[in-house]
């Protein structure tokens, strides 16, 4: 048997070895990291999308003390300007993170379609009652089962609508016109029920469509038709409908979530909690002055009655009839329930 100054050498020794595969475990899990993460985003930093995106990199950078590095890649450049191709992108592992649209990704998310109903958010409270309730949980859960781990809300905001020929007050005054859409189906239906002309494209063709004629109008959030300067592409007219919201996510390839420790990852997801809260009260905040600044551009601003308004909601109720079974019947219930009770 070992005497006990054998006994003390032994301890000594498994403790030195035990110390040494802690810190070669650490190394090899710190070498996994990468140098630099991508982060995709449509918009760039002069939008509140943007804004969205700069405040996460800037406070995981502070408090990571500088060991998780993100760069924002804007405008869609890793998927070649594609939007809609983003989140397939991003499963797949070709992008690290992004701070999406619900739009863009709901070709692979159907849950995410929920915010394209027409005319099912009236206002902010509506929004937060479903994101912060058990519908965006239940969005959130379908987001990570398809690849992606969502992290956090964002807001682009309510999608107004805008055209070079006319003010538009009633479903009516939208027969003919070519409208910009993106890639989504729910959108075309939702403009071919209005009598629209929906015509799909890209955000990077948009501007140059609006400016040839070759098509109408477009729908767009406040922040975006004021930055964008939509007004000097014939965009005169713009009618203030609130027909939907658009919130973001921030999110992580399931493939990278995986290589950071739970430290981490907590870490990535509360200042992504942190950079959406912030983005939304700014972005509300500033959303009046924006409007003023619209109309001081000459731009004709039409505010819709509550009975104009529900002109347009009965217009499109067979939107729902034919989305909703794509959506879940569940899901649906849950936030028109949610929105009904919002103010309880």
């Amino acid at each position: 048997m070992p005497n006990k100054k054998e006994n003390k050498m032994l301890k000594s020794r498994s403790l030195v070895a035990v110390a040494a595969a802690t810190l070669l475990l650490s190394s090899v899990a710190q070498a996994q990291y990468k140098d630099e993460y991508t982060v995709s985003t449509v918009l760039p930093s002069a939008f509140p999308w943007g804004q969205a995106a700069d405040k996460w990199v800037e406070l995981v950078k502070e408090r990571s003390e500088g060991r998780i590095n993100m760069k924002i890649y804007s405008n869609s450049q890793l998927v070649s300007g594609d939007q809609t191709k983003e989140f397939s992108a991003m499963r797949s592992g070709l992008i690290d993170m992004a701070v999406g649209s619900t739009i863009n990704w709901s070709p692979q998310v159907p849950e995410l379609n929920l915010f394209s109903l027409p005319f099912l958010m009236p206002d902010n409270a509506a929004i937060d009652a479903i994101t912060q309730g058990e519908a965006g949980k239940a969005v959130f859960e379908a987001i990570e089962k398809r690849g992606v781990t969502p992290l956090a809300w964002g807001e682009n905001g309510f999608r107004e609508l805008s055209n070079s020929k006319l003010a538009i007050s009633d479903p009516a005054d939208l027969e003919g016109l070519k409208i910009r859409v993106v890639g989504s189906p729910l959108f075309q239906d939702t403009f071919t029920e209005l009598g629209a002309n929906p015509t799909q494209m890209s955000w990077a063709d948009a501007k140059p469509a609006l400016t040839t004629g070759a098509v109408d109008g477009q729908e767009n959030p406040l922040s975006v038709f004021d930055v964008a300067r939509i007004d000097q592409v014939g965009q005169e007219h713009l009618t203030l409908w609130h027909y939907m919201a658009d919130p973001l996510v921030f999110a992580v390839s399931n493939r990278v979530w995986g290589q950071f420790n739970a430290e981490d990852q907590a870490l990535l997801k509360q200042a992504a909690v942190d950079a959406g809260k912030w983005e939304i009260e700014k972005s509300r905040s500033e959303l009046e002055a924006t409007l003023q600044a619209i109309k001081d551009r000459g731009v004709t601003v039409t505010e819709l009655s509550p009975a104009q308004h529900d002109a347009f909601v009965k217009a499109t109720r067979s939107v729902y009839e034919k989305w909703t079974p794509r959506i879940g019947e569940d899901l649906v219930k849950q936030a028109q329930s949610a929105v009904a009770n919002r103010n309880q």
